[in-house]
């Protein structure tokens, strides 16, 4: 009777291993393929319901630091091709020493030009000084066109705001360089070249204003 009952216990013991091993088996093949079935699952739908809504998230953030990057980086760069555009030389202007304004009237030949009167005036001094003018802009040099007013009329004359003499004045037409006041006769305000005097003028010549123009 106790041999048939350890028996008994014996083929309990085994069946319930066997059925225990069988289970964990059962149980790993399950959550192995219940975890890629559900992930597979899961993730397409997870995509669908936050990937476009993340995409779009996504692509306005970058669109917004995107403007505001390029905006700043192309405003700087747009004012500065702005400002050299819109000054029509693509330089700064700078104005000069004394000694290289001097240099520069020196090398500029536009006083080599004819002086040629006419009814409005051909080739003047007027023409003169815009020539100047254009000259030393092409040079890169800041210069003035400089109106002398006379009692009943008047001369046109070029100026340099030199960095360490202040502002000269040079007459286009001669080169030579004026120092232009208020109540004086002009020929009395040239610096005459060696060699050169002025007589008074046949007309009334006194500086009633200098009007400078940049």
């Amino acid at each position: 009777m106790l041999k048939r009952f350890f028996i008994l216990m014996a083929i309990l013991a085994v069946i319930c291993l066997g059925g225990f091993i069988v289970y964990s088996i059962a149980y790993g093949v399950g959550e192995t393929a219940g975890y890629g079935n559900g992930y597979s699952v899961g993730h397409e739908a997870g995509y669908s319901l936050g990937g476009q809504d993340g995409y779009d998230e996504g692509y306005d953030l970058g669109k917004e630091e995107g403007y505001s990057t390029g905006y700043t980086s192309g405003k700087t760069d747009g004012y500065q091709e702005g400002m050299e555009a819109g000054l029509g030389h693509g330089y700064i202007l700078r104005d000069p020493t004394y000694a290289q304004a001097v240099a520069f009237i020196r090398d500029d030949r536009t006083n080599e030009n004819e002086y040629v009167e006419g009814t409005y005036g051909v080739y003047v001094c007027s023409h003169f000084a815009r020539d100047v003018c254009n000259s030393a802009e092409g040079k890169g040099l800041r210069c003035a066109f400089v109106e002398i007013r006379y009692p009943d009329s008047g001369h046109a004359i070029v100026a340099f705001n030199t960095i360490d003499e202040g502002l000269v004045y040079f007459d286009a037409v001669t080169d030579e360089r004026v120092r232009p006041v208020v109540g004086k006769r002009y020929y009395q305000c040239i610096e005459p070249r060696p060699g050169y005097y002025y007589a008074p003028s046949s007309f009334d010549d006194t500086i009633m204003d200098i009007l400078v123009i940049w």
